[in-house]
């Protein structure tokens, strides 16, 4: 069995309108978020052996607070620059390669290729994964070679806002 977390990265500062998207840092409420999120991971004992994220700052960082919540070094992290800007297939290229001995990986990176790729990887219909948002799919494999499509089962998906909603 095989659990794959989406997270899409906390929310963005828009503040400089000099930066490159690429180096677009977390606001505010992007450095809240991913802490709180990473702690709902690990009440429910799903933290991931394996942590992959877009090297973009946004990601990076929101990748690096995941971390430290999960007692895991930021050196833990491996950078994929596949991941940023990518498409469906740039993202199950990438799954596909992740080493078998990790059963649960986290991936870290953007929107839209996130949602569309939860959805493709599943039968998820989410409309938007909203930022700090995880999605985790699950397969019925020992490879991630054999991630595909429609293979998985959508177990959980959740965002910051949801908390407001109980």
């Amino acid at each position: 069995m095989k659990q794959l977390l989406l997270v899409r990265h906390g929310k963005s500062d828009w503040g400089n309108s000099h930066l490159a998207d690429f180096d677009r840092p977390l606001n505010p409420r992007g450095h809240r978020n991913a802490p709180e999120m990473a702690a709902r991971i690990l009440q429910k004992d799903l933290v991931p052996q394996l942590l992959v994220s877009s090297p973009a700052l946004r990601a990076i960082t929101t990748a690096r607070h995941f971390s430290q919540v999960w007692h895991k070094s930021p050196d833990q992290i491996k950078e994929e620059t596949a991941i940023y800007e990518a498409d469906v297939n740039t993202l199950l290229k990438v799954a596909n390669k992740f080493n078998n001995k990790y059963n649960r990986v986290a991936m870290f990176g953007h929107n839209p290729g996130f949602t569309d790729f939860a959805n493709y990887l599943s039968d998820a219909s989410i409309y938007n994964i909203p930022t700090c948002g995880i999605v985790i799919i699950e397969f019925p494999t020992d490879s991630w070679a054999e991630v595909s499509h429609f293979g998985g089962t959508l177990i959980e998906f959740d965002s910051p806002k949801s908390a407001d909603e109980d």
